[in-house]
C-alpha cells in the first residue's frame, strides 16, 4: 500500500480509494476449512516446463546411483546414507538460466555440507537431544533466509532441514566421525555439480514461474519474520513429537517447514492437506517395500525411479510427489540406519500430521493483516464466481 497524502483530502464526489478487508485471525481460520479448499488441493496444473522438471530429475537419479553405489562399495559403507544428501543439490535451480543455475548448485551444494557438519559438531561436543532439536529449528529459519537471500528457490528450506535431521538419527560420537560424514555430504553435492554442467544443456530455456527464484529478494525484515515463523513452527513441532516419544521428531519439523513455505495462507493450507494425504499413501508403499526384506540393490534402484518420477509429477500437485518422496526418505533412512522398525512408516504419518497441523497454526497465528485480507479478497471473487 502506498502512502496517502495527508496535505489533501478527496472531495464528496472523488471516489474513496477501496479498503483492504478486514480479517480476523478466526476468520480466516473458517475460510481455510472451508470444503471449497480442500476441493482446491486437489487440482492438477501441468509443470512450468515438463522437460526442465524431468531433466533435473535425472539429473538427480543419476547423481544418487552413484554417490550411494561407490559409498556402497567403499570401506565407509556404514556413511551411505550421507552423499544422497549431497546429491540432493541436483534439485536446485531447474527453472534458472544456464550461469545462474550453476551459482544456484554451488552454493546449494554449500548449504548441505554445512547442514550436516555443524550438527554433527555440536553432537559430538555431548549436546542433548532437546538442544539438537533445537538447532534444528534454528537451522530451518536460517535455510529460510538462506534460501530467500541468494533466490534458489523450489524445493526451498525443507530439503535441508532434511539433512540436518539425518544428523540426529545417531551421535557422532568420534571427530572422525564428524570429518566422514561431512567428506561424504561433500561428495554427493559434488557429484551434483559434475552431473549438472555435464548435462545442462539439455533443458530448455529459463523458464518465468512462480517456481523460480524471484528477480529481488524480499526485504530483509520480511526474511527475518518469516524465518521466525518457520523456526518456532519447526521446534513447537518436533518438541511435541518428542514428548510423545516418537524416534523421529526431524520429520515433524521437516513437516511443518514444508508447509509454511507456502506464499499465501490458502497455499499454505493447501501444502498441509497434499503433505498429510501423500504421506499416508507414500508410508504404505515404503512398508510395503520393506517388508519383503529388500536387498542395498533393490533399495537403491526404488530410491533413483522415486527420485527421478517426483520431480515430474510434483510439479502438477503436491500430494503426488509426497506420495513417492515419502517411501524416498524412509528407504533413505533405512539405508542410513538399516534395524528392523516395522513402525517407521507409521511414525513417519504422525509426525507429517503434526507438522502440517502445526505449521496452518502457525502460519495463521503469525499472520499480517495482509496475509488475511489477500485470502478474504481471493474467497470472495471465488465466491462471486458461483
Amino acid at each position: 500500500m502506498t502512502p496517502t497524502d495527508q496535505t489533501s483530502r478527496p472531495s464528496s464526489s472523488e471516489p474513496r480509494p477501496r479498503r483492504r478487508p478486514r480479517a480476523s485471525r478466526g476468520r480466516s481460520a473458517r475460510d481455510l476449512l472451508r470444503p471449497t479448499q480442500f476441493q482446491e488441493s486437489l487440482l492438477l496444473a501441468p509443470p512450468p516446463s515438463l522437460q526442465n522438471t524431468a531433466i533435473a530429475g535425472m539429473q538427480a537419479a543419476i547423481t544418487v546411483l552413484i554417490a550411494l553405489t561407490t559409498m556402497h562399495l567403499s570401506p565407509w559403507e556404514h556413511l551411505v546414507g550421507f552423499p544422497a544428501l549431497g546429491a540432493l543439490t541436483a534439485l536446485f535451480g531447474r527453472f534458472a538460466s544456464m550461469r545462474r543455475r550453476r551459482s544456484i548448485v554451488a552454493i546449494c551444494a554449500a548449504l548441505f555440507v554445512a547442514a550436516v557438519f555443524f550438527p554433527s559438531l555440536l553432537s559430538y561436543a555431548g549436546a542433548s537431544l532437546p538442544a539438537m532439536i533445537v538447532l534444528l529449528a534454528v537451522s530451518a529459519g536460517l535455510a529460510t533466509i538462506a534460501v530467500s537471500h541468494w533466490r534458489l528457490g523450489g524445493p526451498g528450506a525443507t530439503l535441508f532441514v532434511f539433512a540436518v535431521g539425518a544428523v540426529l538419527g545417531g551421535p557422532a560420537e568420534t571427530w572422525m566421525t564428524v570429518v566422514e560424514r561431512t567428506l561424504a555430504t561433500a561428495w554427493g553435492a559434488g557429484l551434483a555439480i559434475i552431473v549438472c554442467l555435464a548435462t545442462d544443456g539439455l533443458r530448455a530455456r529459463p523458464v518465468t514461474t512462480e517456481a523460480a527464484p524471484a528477480l529481488h529478494a524480499p526485504p530483509f525484515q520480511h526474511q527475518l519474520i518469516a524465518a521466525g515463523r518457520i523456526a518456532a513452527g519447526a521446534a513447537a513441532a518436533a518438541f511435541i513429537a518428542h514428548a510423545a516419544g516418537w524416534h523421529y521428531p526431524a520429520w515433524a519439523a521437516i513437516g511443518a517447514t514444508a508447509v509454511m513455505q507456502g506464499s499465501h495462507l490458502h497455499i499454505t493450507m493447501n501444502r498441509a492437506l497434499q503433505r498429510m494425504a501423500g504421506t499416508v499413501l507414500g508410508a504404505c508403499i515404503a512398508w510395503a517395500i520393506l517388508a519383503q526384506a529388500p536387498s542395498f540393490w533393490w533399495v537403491l534402484a526404488a530410491i533413483v525411479f522415486f527420485q527421478f518420477i517426483t520431480e515430474v509429477i510434483i510439479s502438477y500437485n503436491y500430494a503426488l510427489g509426497q506420495i513417492t518422496i515419502t517411501p524416498m526418505a524412509l528407504l533413505m533412512t533405512h539405508l542410513a540406519a538399516p534395524v528392523a522398525d516395522s513402525n517407521m512408516p507409521v511414525e513417519r504419518v504422525l509426525d507429517t500430521i503434526v507438522g502440517a497441523a502445526i505449521g496452518i497454526v502457525f502460519a495463521v497465528a503469525f499472520s499480517s493483516a495482509d496475509d488475511r485480507a489477500h485470502l478474504a479478497r481471493r474467497r470472495a471473487k471465488l465466491e462471486a464466481r458461483r
